[in-house]
Formats: C-alpha cells, structure tokens, sequence
C-alpha cells in the first residue's frame, strides 16, 4: 500500500548545505554505492527536514526597507526584485549595525501543507 507523502518545496537544494548534498549524492550515485531511488528519498528528508527545523527553531527579528522595483504571483508563489535595501537586525544581546545592498530577489512561498487550514 503507497502512502500519500506530503510535497515540499526545494527552495533548500540551491543553498550551500543543499548543493554539497546534491554534489555528494551525485557522487556516490556515480561510483554505484547508492541507488538515484536512494539518492531522491535522501533529497525528498532534506526538504522535508530543512522546512520543518526553520518554521520550529528559528525566529525572525529582522527588518528590510527598499524600493520595490518588480514582482510577480505565479503557482502560489510570490517573487519580488528589491533595489536599495537596507536590512536592520534585532539581536536579543544588542545592536546589529544595517546591512546595505543594491538589489535583492525574495521568493515566498505558502507555509501551508496542502490541506492545512
């Protein structure tokens, strides 16, 4: 009997800790010590993990003020192009002196599982 997995976005796979995963996957699938089946459950946890460990354990205390210069709503995902955006922490310990740069991309997605109210 199939069980019905609940999908993930990959948004992870393309940060430093998902493409050396990806590399070392695409390693061993190479030399023949796992199987791509193998390879895609262990991307499938990855995604799965990653979301679930940042939605419970992290706590955003950041700010970001800029120009908005494009943005898009597409398959339930929002894209917005940012240009002179200046971002401001709040750390529990202190001050955090803002963080400046030319032009930033955010891509939102919906938090929800599907079927989640």
């Amino acid at each position: 009997m199939a069980t019905q997995q609940t999908p993930y976005y990959e948004l992870y796979r393309r940060s430093s800790i998902g493409m050396a995963l990806t590399d070392a996957l695409d390693d061993l699938i190479s030399e023949g010590r796992i199987a791509p089946q193998l390879a895609m459950k262990i991307l499938t946890n990855f995604d799965r993990h990653v979301t679930e460990v940042l939605a419970d354990k992290v706590k955003p205390n950041l700010t970001f003020k800029g120009n908005l210069d494009t943005y898009r709503f597409c398959d339930e995902v929002w894209t917005f192009l940012i240009k002179k955006v200046t971002f401001k922490f709040q750390a529990p310990g202190g001050s955090v002196p803002p963080v400046t740069t030319d032009k930033i991309k955010i891509v939102s997605c919906n938090s929800k599982r599907p079927g989640e109210v």
